[in-house]
């Protein structure tokens, strides 16, 4: 073990130095990483989901989390007491362990990559997986999708730090992280490579594509070695009656929006209420597992992740006054859990309540115009039909990833005709969502906590815009390799921003001189005609080429403090200097792009 971890450092040393010697190994590196990303998210997924059964077991004595009838069956006090005490733990785990006392999730994974150069801490993310697994075992009724999500893409975003690579690349690895818990979580990777390029990077970089293809295949490979190639939900044959439905169905996708802002806004206003009665974030999950645990007691359905519950919507195993009631009982509840402070994601409440939503309304349909709205000769065939149907739409509305929604549906059911129909009702309920309400889930959480995600994404646009050789300066000061020590050192003291360039004859950049490179020998008189400036630089220092762009040029520069930076001509490995970018003017040109953007937005209106 000892020696794999010394084999370990040793490549990634290697690495790093073959990096700062401006060899280009980016697209062989980044598919190697991501399929370790992928195997490491495939068995991250099991451990999650195999440690929210062992820890559920411990409490409600079974290990099977998706089969609601096993909470039925449960006393009523541990009905209404388990969320509670689970909220107890939960509620003092997060106010020790993770920064704000609160849970981590997809939203944490945007920001990341938006604003923070794709860098996440792996700490943080094993803390917040502990706090998820307590929250779901103990009953919260909340999703396992978006913890999984958010701990692959620690991972990601761990492997990125170890390989040093600059911004650009940690948020390809971020999503490598994200696309492989998804696909792994739901068995969908068509799905989890576009919530990835959706909703993490925020378009569809081609660049990006194979890293993000390579991780989410393998996650799932991993998955389906465990739980076999099944389906996330269990599924009865649909059926759709004529293409008069298709209204019908884009009538579903307006309902199912409405039902998805009424959740949406359910979430922020508990969160007000236990600020305005003054309850401590810690103990807000205890107070609001007691509450979920007393709806619990009408309708057991709401505890835990609810895939069973799911797949008994979805075959319509529930009565139309029920599934009103249902659709009703599951927002509170997971507001409450949400709202709280409990771990969890939204991911699973929103295919519930989708399925609850899809199967009333097909219900109706089937009543208001049977044999044209869902077929006569088998009406839960066109029941089941409405509630998949209504479970993307719903779920596309919350998570804001109309593509990726769309392509899980397809994967859930290989029909296109029902794809089809998918299709049209999660563009009726995105459109209205983006009309009547604004940012979907993720961002709506980021935007009350004053993070707009659409201008930071603009904002690292125009860094990615600008090539690094359109500003790059000719304002530095240059010494050749054979200069001696006493000579270095007077130049040193004239030299522009206090940095020397070493570079020979055929203007190949040897390396950098700073005073904080020399060592306490180097001002011994006695070596002036002993040493050179080849002996006292900094042989391989982190140099950029001119096709690079400001933001993978700022990161470098943030991550390895420098604020003065060659920039090379390397297509034939000479290491030819241009000049030098300074961080200084990196910043000038961003805030000129910046006044340039505004200055066109006011201008079209």
């Amino acid at each position: 073990m000892l020696r794999s971890i010394k084999r370990i450092r040793v490549w990634t040393r290697e690495f790093r130095k073959i990096r700062r010697r401006g060899i280009n190994y980016d697209g062989a590196i980044l598919i190697g990483a991501a399929i370790a990303i992928g195997l490491a998210a495939g068995f991250l997924s099991i451990g999650f989901r195999e440690g929210v059964g062992s820890v559920q077991y411990l409490v409600y004595g079974f290990f099977d989390e998706d089969n609601w009838r096993l909470f039925a069956k449960l006393p009523w006090y541990l009905i209404l007491f388990g969320p509670a005490v689970g909220g107890l733990i939960v509620g003092f785990y997060l106010k020790r362990f993770l920064p704000g006392g609160r849970p981590v999730g997809v939203a944490q994974v945007m920001e990341a990559s938006a604003l923070n150069g794709g860098r996440m801490s792996l700490r943080d993310g094993i803390h917040g997986a502990v706090a998820n697994v307590t929250s779901l075992s103990f009953g919260a009724s909340a999703g396992r999708e978006g913890p999984v999500v958010h701990l692959g893409a620690t991972v990601g975003a761990w492997v990125s730090s170890k390989l040093g690579l600059q911004p650009g690349g940690s948020r390809v690895l971020l999503a490598c992280g994200v696309a492989a818990s998804v696909a792994a979580a739901f068995n969908a990777p068509l799905a989890g490579v576009f919530f990835a390029l959706e909703v993490v990077i925020g378009h569809y970089a081609v660049g990006a594509l194979a890293p993000i293809v390579a991780a989410s295949v393998v996650a799932t490979a991993v998955t389906r070695s465990v739980y076999g190639a099944y389906p996330a939900f269990q599924l009865s044959p649909y059926a759709l009656g004529s293409h008069w439905e298709f209204p019908a169905f884009a009538l579903l996708g307006f309902v199912a929006a409405l039902a998805a802002i009424a959740f949406m806004r359910s979430v922020p206003v508990v969160e007000q209420a236990h600020s305005r009665l003054g309850i401590p974030q810690h103990w807000r999950p205890a107070v609001g597992g007691l509450l979920v645990g007393a709806i619990a007691l009408a309708f057991p359905q709401v505890l835990g992740v609810g895939y069973g519950a799911t797949s008994s919507a979805l075959r319509i195993e529930f009565a139309f006054p029920f599934l009103i009631g249902l659709a009703i009982a599951k927002t509170a509840a997971t507001a409450i859990t949400l709202g709280s402070g409990f771990g969890g994601g939204v991911f699973s409440p929103a295919l519930f309540l989708g399925a609850v939503i899809g199967g009333a309304f097909g219900h109706v349909a089937g009543e208001i115009a049977p044999g044209v709205l869902a077929p006569a000769e088998d009406i839960f065939a066109g029941e089941g039909a409405y509630a998949l149907v209504g479970m993307g739409a719903f779920a596309a509305a919350i998570l804001g990833a109309p593509i990726s929604t769309i392509l899980m549906v397809f994967e859930i059911t290989t029909d296109y005709a029902l794809t089809t129909a998918v299709m049209l009702a999660v563009v009726a309920a995105v459109a209205t969502v983006g009309s009547l309400h604004g940012a979907a889930y993720f961002k709506g959480q980021l935007q009350r906590r004053g993070i707009d995600m659409t201008l930071a994404r603009i904002e690292a646009d125009l860094l990615r815009d600008i090539a690094v050789g359109g500003i790059v300066s000719e304002e530095f000061a240059r010494t050749s390799p054979g200069t001696c020590l006493r000579e270095v050192r007077i130049q040193l003291q004239t030299a522009p921003f206090g940095e020397l360039f070493v570079i020979d004859a055929d203007d190949a950049l040897i390396g950098t001189i700073t005073l904080a490179d020399l060592s306490p020998e180097a001002f011994d008189p006695n070596l002036d005609d002993l040493i050179v400036a080849r002996d006292v630089a900094r042989l391989h220092p982190p140099m950029l080429e001119g096709t690079d762009n400001l933001q993978d040029a700022l990161g470098l520069m943030q991550s390895g403090h420098e604020e003065h930076m060659p920039v090379v001509d390397d297509r034939e490995g000479s290491r030819r200097i241009i000049g030098v970018l300074h961080e200084r003017d990196v910043m000038l040109a961003y805030n000129q792009e910046l006044v340039r953007l505004h200055r066109d937005e006011s201008a079209s209106f």
